[in-house]
């Protein structure tokens, strides 16, 4: 069992809205993109919301640490699959996003299992930032003028980078860890 928390609390309740917000893309006949967008724009709040308020109380549980990010990963992946479907992003593009995302939640799980905790770091933050404009921008906006397509690039960019970042730092780890048990 899990404790029940506000943090686990907030952390379930953006799962929950992740079939709400794929609903209301793909509502037939459209007309929904602002109750998608409200939904996407609360459950990301949430997202940040959460981890301040388990710092904060230092109410930091296993659950968290690992449903946290994995309902970020769903409610990215829910929005852009569905983005895809409505043709309002290429497959490449959410696939390149998909494929980080699962990536480093792979690399953060072996650096885990080695224990060692790979944080969160600035490059991921902006990833994050981007990808949440990017959604959103493409929920709303209709059609693809030239600063929207420009937002799209610059965040695939920008999550390749924060990518390469994370594997990078990964391997220092390794050989950090390496070198601290060869002998002297």
């Amino acid at each position: 069992m899990f404790e029940l928390n506000l943090p686990n609390v907030l952390t379930l309740l953006r799962i929950l809205l992740v079939p709400v917000l794929v609903a209301a893309l793909v509502q037939e006949g459209g007309g929904l993109d602002g109750v998608a967008a409200a939904v996407f724009i609360f459950a990301s709040f949430t997202d940040a919301l959460d981890g301040w308020i388990a710092r904060r109380q230092k109410s930091v549980t296993t659950f968290g640490k690992l449903m946290d990010p994995l309902a970020d990963k769903l409610l990215v992946t829910a929005a852009l699959v569905s983005l895809v479907s409505l043709d309002r992003v290429s497959a490449w593009v959410a696939m390149v996003i998909i494929a980080r995302e699962f990536a480093v939640t792979g690399l953060r799980q072996l650096a885990m299992e080695h224990g060692e905790v790979i944080p969160a770091n600035l490059w991921g933050k902006i990833k994050t930032a981007f990808q949440v404009a990017m959604v959103l921008v493409l929920i709303l906006v209709e059609g693809s003028p030239l600063w929207v397509d420009t937002l799209v690039w610059v965040t695939t960019i920008i999550t390749v980078i924060s990518g390469a970042d994370y594997f990078f730092g990964f391997r220092s780890l390794v050989h950090a860890r390496q070198a601290r048990r060869a002998p002297s």
